[in-house]
């Protein structure tokens, strides 16, 4: 997924200064406005029987009622340096939408006499019964750009005008962004919240020095969450999964030993690590830490990191596609404390 490896870093941009890179100043508005729209796919969130809400936002319905649950959800982050799109093309605008969003900019005079002559000559916009297509309304829809609402380098890619497509057609081919099954995938990766990697820890209480602790996670928690991004308008889909497959333990201290001793904990019988049994103080846990040494009067950052295996599927797409794998962690502080001898 050549998309999937581009380097990008998320960076603030200047949204006023960049209104100068567009003469069409309709245009740029759009581009300026990101995620939210003024059109007739614009945001709104419709609300299931089971309570959950799909939000449209950026001509894009996102499922996100398989989501992870609780408070301490997060995003994932991957080792490999990649974001979504900066910016794509998607349906955007009927006829009559879009009549009724550039006439007020051209009769303001905004974006210049001679400028907004040769966009009502482009639109057709002197003939009432086919301008803006609208001989053809229910018929299709004019695209235009969507914008990554962070403003990632690469937002401004999207400068081409508003370009009609039949319904049933594929946008032309020297577009590029354009929607596809494969971007809809990458903006749901992007919305993928998983739980949160508090461990539990036992035996109870504090932590002793040179006993084996165990370590496990919430088993009806960690399992597979997804979200599913959709163009109703088009007929497109995808949907992002992403399923634990291991945790990843570092105990804050050099002075200590992990169970195995990579510190990977794989998921077995769908679970992370196994929860502590009365009695086996002693064992070797199959998921767990041994400190060496006490944490005096502080503590120590355990850090617990729970890798997710990402794939997704779509429209017109065979199988499960990969992405790039992700990664949620947490940290929180251990007391580990000296065993107490008691002399008779």
């Amino acid at each position: 997924m050549p998309a999937l490896t581009r380097t990008m870093r998320v960076l603030p941009i200047v949204v006023l200064a960049s209104v100068c890179l567009f003469p069409d100043t309709a245009r740029a508005d759009d581009i300026l406005d990101g995620n939210t729209q003024n059109s007739g796919t614009e945001q709104h969130a419709d609300t299931g029987a089971d309570g959950t809400v799909s939000v449209t936002v950026g001509g894009i319905v996102f499922d996100r009622s398989r989501n992870g649950t609780g408070g301490s959800t997060g995003a994932l982050t991957s080792p490999v340096s990649w974001t979504p799109p900066a910016c794509w093309y998607a349906p955007k605008y009927t006829p009559e939408e879009l009549q009724k969003y550039l006439e007020p900019i051209w009769e303001a005079g905004s974006t210049g006499h001679e400028w907004d002559a040769e966009q009502r000559e482009q639109y057709n916009a002197g003939d009432e019964k086919k301008a803006f297509n609208k001989d053809k309304s229910g018929k299709g829809y004019w695209w235009g750009p969507y914008v990554n609402k962070s403003y990632p380098p690469g937002w401004d890619d999207c400068d081409e005008d508003y370009f009609w497509v039949d319904t049933g057609d594929a946008p032309p081919a020297d577009i590029e962004n354009a929607v596809t099954p494969e971007i809809l995938a990458e903006l749901a990766y992007a919305e993928i919240r998983v739980p949160g990697t508090e461990v539990t820890l036992a035996p109870a209480q504090a932590t002793k020095v040179n006993l084996p602790t165990w370590a496990w996670l919430d088993g009806a928690e960690f399992k597979p969450v997804s979200v599913t991004a959709s163009i109703e308008e088009i007929g497109l889909e995808a949907t992002a999964t992403a399923e634990p497959v291991s945790m990843r333990i570092e105990p804050g201290t050099a002075d200590a030993e992990t169970y195995p001793a990579s510190g990977v904990c794989e998921i077995e019988g769908g679970r992370i690590g196994a929860p502590y049994e009365k009695g086996r103080a002693n064992d070797t846990p199959p998921c767990g830490v041994r400190y060496l040494r006490s944490s005096g009067d502080g503590t120590f950052p355990l850090q617990a990191t729970v890798t997710w295996k990402i794939h997704w599927t779509g429209t017109g797409v065979d199988g499960e596609q990969p992405m790039p794998d992700g990664e949620f962690g947490g940290e929180q502080d251990v007391v580990v404390q000296e065993i107490q001898a008691v002399n008779r």
